[in-house]
């Protein structure tokens, strides 16, 4: 369990590396970006990881717990 958690907590401070949206907190970024995604293909390795993951979370109205989870925890 505690994997899980570490894992959420670098969910929730992940920043995107590049783009319209580069520097932007992952859970910040809006749902129709991650639809874009889905379509086209995620990037390969741990961010298209990471990407696939916030788009599962927002289709189902999970991220307002992303965005408590960055306000209450701090990564590292």
């Amino acid at each position: 369990m505690e994997g899980s958690k570490e894992a959420l907590i670098e969910l929730a401070h992940y920043k995107m590396p590049f783009g319209k949206y580069k520097g932007e907190y992952l859970v910040d970024i809006p749902e129709y970006y991650y639809a874009w995604f889905k379509q086209k293909g995620f990037p390969e390795g741990k961010l298209g990881r990471m990407m696939l993951q916030m788009y599962d979370i927002k289709i189902n109205g999970l991220g307002d717990m992303i965005q408590t989870i960055k306000r209450d925890f701090r990564k590292g």
